[in-house]
């Protein structure tokens, strides 16, 4: 076994133990998202080669069609791909930390359809409010949904794993059908647009939206990582994270919000992106154990990669006809959903 590097401060008093494995993973996974973002400039109905997109990157175009649709339709649609996939992977591994739920999802337990909901009734009711206030509905609207889903979930016996998942798929549905109904009722060209922005896809991402969920993530994982002790310990029940000094009521609604509003901004974003959440972890633990904070880092570049293919996959695997990010995502996660709910039931009862 390789031994762990240990990286202690000047005083003393902070020792980070981090394993090697998970850091050649790490790298790994750096290195695939770069050849990712390459695949993606090159293959296209109009395919350039490796050295005019080095060239188009450099500012030394020989091809002005080219350059355009480089610096303005693949580069900030790969770029959004990965940053969305960031955050939805950052929210479903927290979700899954402090439930301590493997079952746990955005997409799944409601908040990205609270989100969705968010973002839909102000397409279509207020459109004059603007683009910018899309993220902050869609954390309001996701952020009420998961309040309920924990309250109506915790019983007197306390949170259940199952119970959990069966709230949350009840709610989504809920919510759902209220989307529907806007939709359905609302003025056509509004409804039309929000139904384009339901499927999940980055076709329309421009550089407008690489700022906006670039500064979320990066707002937000410093937070997260910071929190990735207290997580650590919640990890080994409430009894023993209070025991270590863990002030588990405060930490657990603070870790939910920021769970929250990572999905709500990659929901607000793109729309929602089914799976990512559930898939993302789950391939982590599968490569690498590691420390909570190292965990999140990988999670983080695997659910951006994860994205990144599924845009690559659907807007070249049938060109011209694109498909959704969202729906290739939810081909891919599907299945192990399935695998993972018929291995919990095994282990407890409904």
């Amino acid at each position: 076994m390789k031994p762990d590097i240990i990286v202690r401060t000047p005083s003393q008093k902070l020792a980070l133990r981090l394993p090697v494995r998970a850091l050649w993973v790490l790298l790994g996974m750096m290195i695939a998202l770069l050849f990712i973002i390459g695949l993606s400039l090159m293959l296209g109905s109009y395919p350039l080669s490796a050295s005019q997109v080095l060239d188009i990157l450099w500012q030394r175009p020989a091809d002005e069609t080219g350059t355009t649709i480089v610096w303005e339709f693949r580069f900030p649609r790969v770029l959004v791909s990965i940053m969305v996939g960031a955050l939805l992977g950052l929210s479903g591994a927290t979700l899954q930390n402090i439930t301590r739920n493997p079952l746990a999802d955005p997409s799944l337990v409601g908040v990205s359809q609270g989100a969705g909901f968010a973002v839909v009734a102000l397409t279509v009711l207020m459109p004059e409010l603007g683009y910018y206030y899309r993220p902050l509905y869609a954390f309001g609207g996701a952020l009420v949904v998961a309040i309920i889903i924990q309250w109506i979930s915790a019983g007197r016996t306390g949170s259940s794993t199952m119970r959990f998942i069966l709230t949350g798929v009840g709610v989504a549905a809920f919510i759902s059908a209220g989307t529907s109904a806007l939709l359905t009722y609302g003025d056509i060209n509004r409804a039309t647009a929000a139904l384009g922005w339901l499927a999940g896809s980055v076709h329309a991402s421009n550089w407008q939206d690489v700022w906006l969920t670039s500064a979320c993530l990066f707002a937000l994982l410093p937070i997260l990582m910071w929190a990735s002790r207290p997580m650590a310990a919640m990890r080994m029940g409430p009894d023993t994270a209070t025991g270590l000094g863990v002030n588990v009521s405060i930490a657990r609604w603070g870790l939910i919000m920021l769970s929250v509003a990572l999905a709500a901004f990659a929901v607000a974003a793109v729309g929602p992106l089914g799976f990512v959440g559930l898939v993302a972890p789950h391939v982590t633990r599968r490569l690498t154990h590691s420390g909570v904070g190292v965990h999140l880092l990988i999670t983080a570049a695997i659910g951006g990669l994860l994205v990144a293919v599924a845009d690559l996959f659907g807007r070249t695997a049938f060109a011209p006809v694109q498909i959704p990010a969202g729906l290739v995502t939810a081909i891919i996660g599907v299945p192990l959903f399935v695998w993972l709910i018929m291995r919990q039931q095994a282990r407890t009862e409904l």
